[in-house]
């Protein structure tokens, strides 16, 4: 419980000097949890890591339409690289920017690991896991309550702050994170959109330390 609030205390030092900004939202997702709001045109979101390696995949969709909603393939091509940080600019699978990421102190996004489900955690680690909680069920659950979305919205996400190698000969490794308590990624909203957020639960592998813990979320106009 110690290393917890230390934890916590750094996170909130970290923060203190942006705080004079005056976000008009904040909210902390515990761990394992799902997150759904709805951010506008202009406004600056922080997604912040509060213990440090903790996996949030995160979706994007035009609040306006629905249907329009982030799309990995298009981002990577356009911006020529597989991993996130300041600068890139998510696009929509009509070629639309929907945020670019203005801040990133922890310097690399994963964009190709995807987020967890029964299948997946079936197949990657045993039968009896089927039924663990998963970001896909998270992901359902928040749509179920918001009625915008359902199962077929559900896409390739982003992983920020997860740590997911490309080895030599292209397969996909999941490594310990190299975030830290603190660490943060600061996006713009080009348009309005829907935020959808799976704080992972995965208690399977490194991505989030064998350990979920919370994290926070501030807007800024």
């Amino acid at each position: 419980m110690i290393h917890k609030y230390a934890n916590q205390h750094a996170a909130s030092q970290i923060l203190a000097p942006k705080l004079a900004r005056a976000p008009i939202y904040r909210a902390t997702i515990p761990a394992g949890e799902p997150w759904m709001k709805e951010i506008k045109a202009g406004q600056t979101l922080r997604i912040l890591d509060l213990e440090g390696n903790q996996a949030v995949d995160t979706l994007f969709y035009s609040a306006a339409n629905p249907r329009e909603r982030y799309d990995v393939q298009r981002t990577l091509r356009r911006q020529g690289r597989i991993y996130l940080s300041t600068g890139s600019v998510l696009y929509s699978n009509l070629g639309h920017a929907m945020l670019t990421i203005v801040d990133d102190t922890c310097g690399r996004h994963d964009t190709l690991g995807g987020a967890c489900a029964q299948e997946s955690n079936t197949v990657r680690y045993a039968l009896d896991k089927r039924h663990m909680h998963s970001c896909r069920d998270n992901y359902l659950r928040a749509c179920a309550h918001d009625g915008r979305l359902g199962k077929g919205d559900i896409g390739p996400n982003i992983n920020f702050f997860m740590n997911v190698p490309v080895t030599a000969d292209g397969g996909l490794t999941f490594e310990d994170g190299i975030s830290a308590p603190g660490k943060y990624v600061e996006l713009r909203a080009e348009m309005d959109v829907i935020l959808l957020i799976s704080n992972c639960p995965q208690l399977n592998n490194p991505c989030n330390g064998y350990n979920p813990t919370a994290a926070e979320l501030l807007i800024w106009n």
